[in-house]
């Protein structure tokens, strides 16, 4: 995650040549999230490491838009029509059904905290950044300058910390770290971007679709049960995808 972190942070260094600054309203919210990212950023890889990824990632990305949804509303004033409320539900539980075990229930309570932690903390720097763009005069000097601050507080700290094996580290994690780095920023930019077209809870929902994509690799490469189960899930996650656009 640092590598990643680092790789993102040095190419949008570069872009700051290219892009003007955000305008002075929007500063706090950069901020603000780049401060919301580190814990973020912490609380995630100690999801993942806890317990398996097709769960720990199905519930922070399941609970995520109902808090969207909820804090746009309130700090936003957004309103969505009753179709797209129906549609944002399915989603989110069709998602946080991926995390129940064959038995219906919910294995290993530590990663599940973190995993609604993180969600709590997707649906903070997502109004965050929805607001901040908006205000920003430049989506895109917003994006530059959040990926540039987010960077520098957990990777120094992870730098410092893995300091006597770091040789060894950037020779075995250097590939998947740049990889999400590229992945990652790309991903979220778009997502910023989003958030000034459209309301934050209907962003917040179609990005968090990517579970089904998840799942699937949690099978494939990490040899994680998927089943029946998540297959019907993922039906009714892309059902509620198309509820939400027909709204």
């Amino acid at each position: 995650m640092a590598i990643g972190l680092a790789t993102t942070s040095m190419f949008s260094l570069f872009l700051l040549f290219f892009v003007s600054a955000p305008s002075k309203e929007s500063w706090p919210f950069i901020l603000a999230s780049a401060f919301t990212h580190q814990i973020y950023f912490t609380v995630v890889c100690l999801g993942y490491r806890l317990g398996d990824l097709s769960q720990v990632y199905s519930i922070q990305r399941g609970v995520a838009p109902l808090l969207v949804t909820l804090g746009a509303f309130i700090f936003a004033h957004e309103l969505i029509n009753f179709q797209g409320a129906v549609g944002i539900f399915m989603i989110s539980i069709a998602i946080i059904s991926l995390t129940l075990t064959q038995k219906m229930k919910f294995d290993n309570p530590k990663a599940i905290f973190c995993a609604l932690f993180t969600g709590v903390m997707i649906a903070t720097y997502t109004i965050l950044d929805g607001l901040g763009s908006r205000l920003s005069g430049n989506v895109f000097g917003y994006i530059v300058w959040l990926f540039v601050l987010d960077a520098l507080p957990f990777s120094l700290i992870m730098l410092y910390i893995r300091r006597k094996n770091i040789k060894k580290i950037l020779i075995t994690e250097s590939r998947g770290g740049i990889s999400i780095g590229i992945l990652g920023s790309c991903a979220y930019a778009t997502s910023i971007w989003a958030l000034t077209l459209a309301p934050m809870a209907y962003v917040s929902a179609l990005r968090e679709t990517s579970v089904i994509i998840a799942a699937w690799l949690g099978c494939k490469i990490l040899r994680e049960p998927f089943g029946i189960k998540r297959i019907v899930a993922a039906v009714f996650i892309v059902i509620g995808v198309c509820i939400l656009q027909a709204s």
